[in-house]
């Protein structure tokens, strides 16, 4: 009779120790994989930061060339001081960023209306820095989501579903900005085949749509539209 007690408690304390041991270890994988976000997300800040400190060489070179599109120029300036404000979380950060992405792309398009800006090596320059940044940008946004997508898939499934609602971890944002990669990276200028009243065609820029109007005392840039299918 006391051989089989002490079978049973043994069996009780090897169940309990396994049990400790499997909280210990889901616990620090929650850590470590929480640790990893926050370090990946630091990747995406410093890339973009490194654009916004290229944005006023880039104004001021299309500046030497349409110096009268200050609607483009101060939108530009709006945005870009909204998004660089630190301490922001990445759907926060995703969502001004939006809006700048948008105007940088205006941006972008007003210099294709110029072949002497194109063609001016400064310029060149900078836009090639701009598109280098904007593949670190996104390569640093994929690798950031995917983490995001294992952590936050182990605090949906169970049993680590379990060691996330003991110890209180939530899953984690994504960062995603719609249209951002297309705006930069692959901005041209839309073109209309209008009919001349000769019955000829003209090749036109169409413009761009108009910003939504912010409004007095509003500082806070307009939140970033998604993508019509």
């Amino acid at each position: 009779m006391t051989a089989i007690y002490v079978i049973i408690g043994i069996v009780v304390a090897m169940t309990v120790l396994l049990t400790g041991l499997s909280l210990a270890v889901s616990y620090n994988r929650f850590v470590s994989q929480r640790n990893l976000i926050k370090n990946s997300f630091a990747n995406i800040d410093t890339e973009l930061r490194r654009r916004y400190d290229l944005i006023p060489n880039l104004v001021e070179a299309v500046k030497g060339y349409a110096a009268h599109e200050r609607e483009v120029f101060e939108r530009v300036a709006h945005t870009r001081a909204a998004a660089a404000a630190s301490g922001q979380s990445p759907a926060a950060q995703a969502a001004v960023e939006g809006p700048f992405v948008q105007a940088l792309g205006r941006l972008l398009a007003v210099a294709e209306n110029y072949p002497e800006l194109k063609a001016n090596q400064n310029f060149l320059a900078l836009q090639g820095e701009l598109t280098n940044t904007e593949d670190r940008i996104q390569a640093a946004r994929r690798f950031y989501n995917a983490n995001v997508q294992d952590y936050n898939r182990r605090v949906q499934a169970f049993p680590s579903a379990v060691v996330a609602l003991m110890f209180n971890f939530k899953e984690a944002e994504f960062f995603e900005i719609p249209g951002a990669e297309r705006a930069i990276l692959g901005q041209a200028p839309r073109v209309d085949f209008g009919a001349r009243g000769d019955g000829s065609t003209a090749e036109a820029l169409s413009p761009a749509p108009p910003w939504p109007e912010v409004g007095p005392g509003d500082s806070s840039p307009p939140a970033p539209q998604p993508p019509t299918s």
